[in-house]
């Protein structure tokens, strides 16, 4: 009996050793950008939620934007001898010194939402994103099917320039309408991803083409940038979504309650949960050594007036828009 009970025990302790390394034992540190948008405020509020039910422990660093309060701290993460660090980079430039540091730490770093531009592909896990450049060319192709055969000038609300998602959204969307030469991509600023400085940018586009009149449709790199046309254009005496067509990306709360005024035409989601493919990944590679897909690909789906709005916009309370 001894020698069985002894058998059990050790059994039992291997099953330990060799099971996963459960996600409540994994610190996490998480690089986020800032709360420029309603999007944004939803994946931190996710990501929280999703550490919380995994039992991760996640030390929270909002960056306001700035690339430098970034790296300050990714090195305060490697100090602390986190586990991990989640990075949603405010720029697709300059991380190699410090994601390097990372490296030699033996932190592995998961991006999410956004890429970065490195020769090292080693210096980060994997990505966890939409193809934002497919996002772009969904939005373009609604366009183009909604124009048809007529002249159509379009402005552009562009993000955060040096971003991957105002780089890719931009490329998609200019694949979409190339070779339709009725439509006609004019002017183009960044409005920072965020819906006071949306609105001033379409306040000078409106300016800038006859008070608007000259204006088909508006591109925006986000949902936020499109809120803001949206008051823009109506101080323009102008009705948004029939004067000026509106199409955007992220689909957040607040362009499906545009859509169901009929002032947004159509936006194409980005899934703010990007943290729960990235905690599977962390803990899988926690528990084998076995490294992910170099990127791991989320849905861009479209939604229109046609997809009940209002239906759409109650299914999303609650995830911190």
């Amino acid at each position: 009996m001894t020698i069985r009970r002894s058998l059990a025990a050790a059994f039992a302790l291997a099953t330990v050793l060799t099971s996963p390394v459960f996600a409540k034992d994994m610190v996490v540190g998480f690089s986020q950008v800032g709360s420029e948008s309603g999007w944004r405020a939803a994946e931190t509020a996710v990501t929280k939620q999703e550490a919380e039910k995994r039992g991760i422990d996640l030390k929270f660093a909002d960056a306001q934007q700035k690339q430098e309060n970034q790296i300050k701290a990714i090195r305060s993460f490697v100090a602390q001898g986190v586990d991990a660090i989640l990075l949603a980079p405010v720029v697709a430039t300059g991380w190699d010194e410090v994601l390097g540091e990372a490296k030699d730490a033996k932190i592995p770093v998961v991006l999410l939402d956004r890429n970065i531009d490195t020769k090292d592909p080693s210096l980060y896990l994997t990505a966890v994103t939409s193809d934002q450049v497919h996002e772009g060319k969904v939005a373009g192709d609604y366009l183009v099917k909604q124009v048809g055969s007529k002249p159509c000038n379009v402005v552009e609300l562009q993000g955060t320039t040096g971003s991957s998602p105002a780089i890719a959204r931009k490329k998609g969307f200019e694949e979409a309408i190339k070779g339709h030469d009725n439509i006609k991509l004019g002017r183009s600023q960044t409005g920072d991803f965020t819906r006071t400085k949306g609105k001033e940018v379409m306040e000078s586009f409106i300016k800038a083409e006859n008070g608007g009149k000259d204006i088909c449709a508006v591109y925006a790199h986000n949902d936020d940038m499109a809120v803001g046309a949206i008051q823009a254009i109506k101080e323009a005496g102008l009705k948004p979504g029939t004067d000026i067509m509106v199409v955007s990306i992220d689909a957040v709360p607040d362009i499906f309650a545009a859509m169901a005024a009929g002032e947004a035409n159509a936006t194409v989601e980005l899934t703010p949960n990007m943290a729960g493919p990235a905690f599977d990944a962390l803990e899988a590679y926690k528990k084998d050594g076995k490294e992910p897909p170099k990127w791991i690909q989320t849905e861009s789906k479209l939604y229109t007036q046609a997809d009940d709005p209002k239906a759409v916009m109650e299914s999303k309370k609650g995830l911190g828009y």
